[in-house]
C-alpha cells in the first residue's frame, strides 16, 4: 500500500441509457437519471439528473435536455463526460477532500458494443480521473450482482431489460458463451405507449408521462392476476390543440407493448437455441434470471416463462442487480480479473 493508494477512491458505475448509478464504500451514492440540462446560448451545463429531468419537454429555446446516451452507449460525449464528472464530484465522501483523488472504476457496457465505443467510454472515465478503469459486460454484473456464481462450470442465463438495450447472456466458468443485444427496451416501450395514446385516443403525451403510464400501469400481458386501477392520462388533443385527460387501463398499454416484448422473446429464443447442449441442460434447471428496470413490467416474467416453458426468476432489486455486480468486482479485483476489460 503506497502512499497513492491512499489518495486512489474506487468507484464503480453503471452507466446506463436511462440511469446512471455509482456505488462508493460499497453503498449506493448516485442513482439518477442519465440526462443533461445545457444552455445553448454559453454551451453551459446547468443540471444533471433529476434536476435535469424534471425540466425535460418543458425548456424554453435556450435551454436544451440532452440524454448523452443512446441504445447504451455513449451519443454526446461532452455532455456524458460533464455528467459523470458532476456526479462523481456529488459523492458526500469525495466532496470533503480538498486534493481530487484518483479513481479506480470498474464500468459496465452493453455486451453487443463495438471496440470504438468501448474506447469511448474509457477515455470519457480517464479524463474525469480515473487512473485504473476496468470495464466489465452488463449480463456479466448482473448475473454477479444477482447472486450467481459464474466461477461454475454451470450454466446461468441472464436477460437484462435496461433502457436502451436488452442484453440476453448464457454464462458459464466466468464467461459470455452465448448473448445477443437487441435495442428493445425501456426507452422503445415509453416511445411505444406515446405512439399507442396518439394513433388510439388522438391524445399527444411526452415522454415524461408515458414514463409515468410505464411505471403505474405497465404490463406484458392482458391477464393479470392483481390489475393496477385505470389511470387519467392528460395530454393535449390532436383534433382540437386543447389540453385533454382520458383514461386509460393495464390493457391497453399490454397491446401497445405487445410487439416489443415479442421482440424480446424472440431473442431470448435465439440464444437459447444457439446455447450448448450441456449448458442447456443447467439452464432447464436454474431458469432465466431478469434483471434491470424493464423486468418490472407486470406480467413479464409469467410471459417469458409461458413461451420458454423454463422457471422466470426476478432479482430483488432489479434497478441496481447491474452496479451491486459492478461493485462486487471492484472489491474483488483479483478474483473477477478474467472476467473485467482493461
Amino acid at each position: 500500500m503506497g502512499f497513492f493508494d491512499f489518495l486512489t477512491e474506487e468507484i464503480a458505475i453503471d452507466l446506463g441509457t436511462a440511469n446512471t448509478l455509482i456505488i462508493h464504500n460499497d453503498k449506493v451514492v448516485v442513482d439518477a437519471p442519465s440526462i443533461v440540462a445545457r444552455d445553448r446560448t454559453t454551451g453551459k451545463i446547468i443540471a444533471v439528473g433529476r434536476e435535469a429531468a424534471m425540466m425535460q419537454g418543458k425548456t424554453h429555446e435556450n435551454i436544451k435536455t440532452i440524454r448523452p446516451l443512446k441504445d447504451g452507449v455513449i451519443a454526446d460525449f461532452d455532455a456524458s463526460e460533464k455528467m459523470i464528472n458532476m456526479f462523481i464530484s456529488d459523492i458526500p465522501a469525495l466532496k470533503k477532500k480538498w486534493l481530487k483523488p484518483s479513481l479506480r472504476m470498474v464500468i459496465c457496457i452493453p455486451s453487443g458494443i463495438t471496440e470504438v465505443e468501448m474506447r469511448a467510454v474509457k477515455e470519457s472515465a480517464e479524463r474525469v480521473n480515473g487512473k485504473e478503469v476496468y470495464l466489465i459486460h452488463e449480463p456479466m454484473a448482473a448475473a454477479i450482482g444477482i447472486g450467481v456464481d459464474i466461477m461454475q462450470p454451470k450454466g446461468n442465463m441472464v436477460v437484462d431489460i435496461g433502457g436502451g438495450t436488452t442484453e440476453i447472456a448464457v454464462i458459464a466458468l466466468g464467461g459470455i458463451v452465448c448473448d445477443k443485444s437487441v435495442k428493445i427496451a425501456g426507452d422503445v416501450f415509453t416511445n411505444d405507449i406515446v405512439y399507442y395514446m396518439r394513433t388510439q385516443h388522438n391524445l399527444y403525451v411526452g415522454e415524461r408521462t408515458a414514463e409515468k403510464i410505464k411505471i403505474q400501469i405497465g404490463a406484458a400481458t392482458e391477464d393479470l392476476e392483481l390489475p393496477p386501477d385505470e389511470m387519467d392520462v392528460q395530454g393535449r388533443d390532436l383534433l382540437t390543440g386543447k389540453p385533454k385527460q382520458v383514461q386509460t387501463s393495464y390493457r391497453e398499454i399490454a397491446k401497445a407493448l405487445d410487439k416489443s416484448i415479442l421482440r424480446i422473446e424472440d431473442a431470448v429464443m435465439e440464444t437459447l437455441s444457439q446455447t450448448p447442449p450441456e449448458l442447456a441442460a443447467d439452464i432447464y434447471n436454474t431458469g432465466i434470471y431478469l434483471a434491470g428496470g424493464g423486468s418490472m413490467l407486470r406480467g413479464l416474467d409469467k410471459r417469458l416463462s409461458q413461451k420458454t416453458d423454463l422457471p422466470v426468476y426476478i432479482a430483488e432489486d432489479p434497478l441496481r442487480a447491474v452496479v451491486r455486480g459492478t461493485g462486487i468486482c471492484l472489491k474483488n479485483l483479483a478474483k473477477y480479473k478474467s472476467v473485467l476489460i482493461k
